[in-house]
């Protein structure tokens, strides 16, 4: 449990926030809690199998697959990429829900446009990670929406190795298990393919309002 993050009392709004920040649609909402979800003030750590040692000497991000160029960036290479901020609510799919994340990063429009876009047959992404072989899947469309990035930061800090960093996907539509933790490559396809949560009885969106957590 990350106590340096603890939040305070009153819920995090969109309004006021500086010029330029995207504001995650669910964060509108009257009632920003999905159903079976309840609120925490806290930031929990949760992962399937730890942290992986992480070099960023080594450290690359593959973007691979049905796209106009397969691209490679080292460390230093994202980091000057052009960056956006997002706020958004963050749900896990064991109850709690954390709202008002500010997260700051490179968009995945940004980064799939530079790969010269997807193929027309593309229709879904499959992340991988740098924690032993873990992947997850999702709809093209979740992977590109304007508020999707690989962040850097959170609430202004740098992403700590336990929630992720140096570097991790951030899906506010879905559930957090599809924001994947260390992400290593991006791979475009045409068909949907169930990564390491999926095969194990996630469910294949995801999605916190329709309380898509299992496949049964």
């Amino acid at each position: 449990m990350d106590r340096d993050k603890d939040q305070a009392d009153d819920i995090p709004s969109p309004d006021g926030l500086p010029p330029g920040v995207i504001v995650s649609p669910d964060t509108r909402r009257g009632n920003r809690i999905p159903p079976g979800q309840s609120r925490t003030k806290k930031w929990p750590v949760l992962d399937a199998s730890g942290p992986p040692a992480i070099d960023l000497d080594r450290w690359k991000l593959r973007i691979v697959g049905l796209v106009g160029q397969s691209l490679e960036f080292t460390w230093p290479e994202l980091l000057i990429l052009p960056r956006v901020r997002v706020f958004s609510d963050f749900h896990c799919v064991t109850r709690w829900s954390r709202l008002g994340n500010v997260w700051e990063g490179v968009s995945t429009r940004e980064l799939i446009s530079r790969a010269g876009g997807a193929a027309p047959q593309a229709g879904f992404a499959v992340v991988h990670g740098y924690d032993r072989g873990f992947t997850t899947n999702l709809p093209l469309a979740d992977f590109l929406a304007e508020d999707a990035l690989i962040a850097i930061k959170h609430d202004g800090e740098p992403i700590s190795l336990d929630h992720g960093g140096p570097a991790r996907l951030i899906i506010p539509r879905l559930y957090a298990w599809k924001s994947a933790k260390w992400i290593a490559a991006i791979e475009i396809t045409a068909s949907d393919q169930p990564g390491f949560w999926e095969r194990n009885g996630y469910h294949m969106r995801g999605d916190p309002w329709m309380e898509e957590r299992y496949s049964w």
